[in-house]
């Protein structure tokens, strides 16, 4: 039975390099597309899905910074990598700012880039797996599912908004502990910055008013920590 290939996308500038990539990741099983430049990059990423990206950090139009926030705005999820020449420790510290899962430093061995790549791909098979066993939930009165992003109880159902309900399942997975505030801001908003902090904050107020219809069931804030979401324990 055929498996399916992972999909790649390269964004890289140097022609001649991102050939040699491109045939080599290609000659290890993976599809791969190559973007000459950031545009190019973000197009190809609009128009399909891939399971990894390979960034170039300086690019013209673009440069893989840019990109790899215009990404994160469209994808939370899916893994980025920088390859870059330059070994400044701003610059590595804004990529994994900006949610990087790693810093790929120009020259590199290719073999170890290969099994960097096939260790995260399999991670978020993994975790997606994992995810999609459990999608249903009970919070006190509540019963949330969130494939189809309802919150139920009694008669009412509340559709929640797309943050909403990834805020409301990380508070699930976490039921009556700690929700770093960090973790869901860099899962959910794609980095733990002031302004997305505040955003959060107002997701956190929307879905207080939601569970509020059950009076044991609360968001409570763990200052400079994050969220606790309290309900009572399902016995079997």
């Amino acid at each position: 039975m055929d498996t399916v290939k992972s999909k790649i996308l390269l964004v890289e500038d140097d022609t001649n390099f991102g050939k040699v990539l491109k045939n080599y990741l290609e000659l290890n099983d993976y599809v791969v597309e190559l973007a000459r430049d950031g545009i190019l990059g973000l197009a190809a990423f609009r128009r399909e899905k891939f399971d990894l990206c390979l960034l170039d950090v300086m690019m013209p139009n673009l440069d893989g910074f840019s990109l790899a926030e215009e990404i994160r705005n469209i994808d939370m999820d899916v893994p980025l990598f920088f390859l870059t020449a330059k070994n400044m420790k701003e610059d590595i510290l804004n990529g994994y700012r900006l949610g990087a899962d790693d810093y790929i430093l120009k020259p590199f061995d290719s073999e170890i880039l290969l099994h960097k790549i096939k260790a995260i791909i399999k991670r978020n098979s993994e975790a997606s797996e994992k995810q999609n066993e459990n999608f249903e939930y009970k919070i006190g009165k509540f019963d949330f599912n969130s494939k189809l992003r309802e919150l139920k109880i009694n008669d009412t159902t509340h559709v929640l908004s797309p943050k909403e309900n990834d805020l409301l399942r990380m508070l699930c997975e976490n039921l009556n502990d700690l929700l770093p505030r960090d973790q869901a801001l860099k899962k959910i908003w794609g980095s733990d910055t002031y302004f997305n902090g505040r955003s959060m904050d107002v997701y956190i107020a929307k879905l207080r008013k939601f569970l509020k219809e059950d009076e044991q069931v609360e968001i409570v804030n763990i200052h400079g920590n994050g969220f606790r979401l309290v309900a009572p324990e399902v016995t079997a």
